[in-house]
């Protein structure tokens, strides 16, 4: 993925907002860091070891953010530190009003998994005031200057995966194309649901281009593609409306899903429409979703262990803690539209039925899935 291209646009939000940051907010792959310790604004003097720890979460929309939740509280307090870690299920004003109140009780460090990362700035900049090192997790923190670190998956990769699996399933089904296709992405408020969205056309336009593939509906721009608020619901809807560009014998063969709940949505969709199984790609490898793909119904999904992605945000606080920078592997990448925030980038893993029982070996729950 590390290509010489220009800026991607990284920015997502309300459209006016999206327009705005895609002259100055990117995905910089042309200069991608390698894989040692980067250097940050947020280095820290240290702190006591039993400090507050503040973790701010978004709404519960997937299996991934309950698991992040629990692990953050274990294992913040195993390393000694006190957890206060909080979702915001009440919307943006509730996460912003959870995270002033993690700097009024004396949070050394503030992660967050933002609903709408460009809503935080006030926030951030009094943690920062206070003295608190910011941490963006999963998602970046968009248009500020003080957000400190970014820790998640390598997102731009994830599409590219998704947009390589939707390409290589529908191949294998039917081995020459043209193929019937439809695009969907994830919420515009959610700054990870464009770089999904770009990482997956990087492989897909190509074949748009020149005439492999065929987008059914004439649907291809991001704007055009997105999922309010991640619902499942507004998901089926529009797969749904979709659907009436397929009557009669012609089939859909493909549809890009950047997660497993708006793919099961999908699936819902096609099955009342009397259609065949699309290939459909997937998100965040949950429960319902692998029993999918195990049984030939959900084509692919992303093994993003979130169990990693938190212990690697916990270490990130304990080098901070022992008065140190935290370490990063990518200091050129995410341009949040005022800065390159210092990432630490972990590796998405595709998977299919072919590789499910391997690439869940180590998990307690899905090893028992795939046998």
């Amino acid at each position: 993925m590390r290509t010489n291209q220009h800026l991607r646009t990284m920015a997502a939000g309300a459209a006016v907002l999206a327009l705005a940051l895609s002259a100055c907010g990117g995905r910089d792959d042309s200069e991608s860091g390698g894989g040692g310790s980067g250097t940050a604004s947020g280095g820290s003097g240290g702190f006591a070891k039993d400090s507050v720890i503040g973790v701010s979460l978004p709404q519960k929309t997937s299996e991934n953010w309950v698991l992040a939740e629990n692990l953050f509280k274990t294992d913040l307090k195993a390393a000694g530190y006190k957890p206060n870690v909080q979702f915001a299920n009440g919307g943006v004003t509730e996460q912003q009003n959870q995270i002033s109140s993690m700097v009024t009780n004396g949070a050394k460090v503030i992660i967050i998994g933002a609903i709408d990362g460009s809503q935080l700035n006030t926030q951030i900049k009094q943690a920062h005031d206070a003295g608190a090192v910011v941490i963006a997790y999963d998602r970046l923190l968009l248009n500020s200057p003080n957000v400190d670190y970014y820790v998640a998956y390598d997102n731009y990769k994830v599409g590219q995966l998704q947009g390589q699996a939707l390409l290589d399933g529908m191949k294998a089904k039917k081995p020459n194309g043209p193929y019937n296709i439809e695009l969907f992405a994830g919420s515009p408020d959610d700054a990870n649901a464009k770089v999904f969205f770009d990482g997956a056309m990087s492989v897909l336009k190509p074949k748009i281009d020149d005439g492999t593939l065929k987008v059914g509906s004439g649907q291809k721009s991001f704007n055009q593609a997105v999922t309010q608020g991640w619902k499942p619901e507004n998901a089926q809807k529009r797969m749904d409306t979709l659907l009436s560009n397929y009557s009669g014998s012609k089939a859909i063969d493909g549809v890009l899903s950047p997660n497993d709940t708006l793919a099961r949505a999908i699936l819902t969709s096609t099955k009342s429409a009397g259609k065949p199984n699309p290939i459909v790609t997937g998100q965040d490898s949950e429960v319902e979703s692998v029993k999918s793909i195990m049984a030939g119904v959900q084509y692919s999904t992303i093994n993003k262990d979130t169990r990693n992605l938190v212990k690697q945000a916990v270490k990130m606080v304990g080098e901070l803690q022992s008065g140190g920078k935290a370490d990063t592997n990518d200091t050129k990448s995410y341009n949040n539209g005022v800065k390159v925030v210092p990432a630490y980038l972990l590796p998405p893993q595709i998977v299919t039925k072919a590789n499910a029982k391997q690439a869940y070996a180590n998990d307690p729950t899905l090893s028992k899935i795939t046998g």
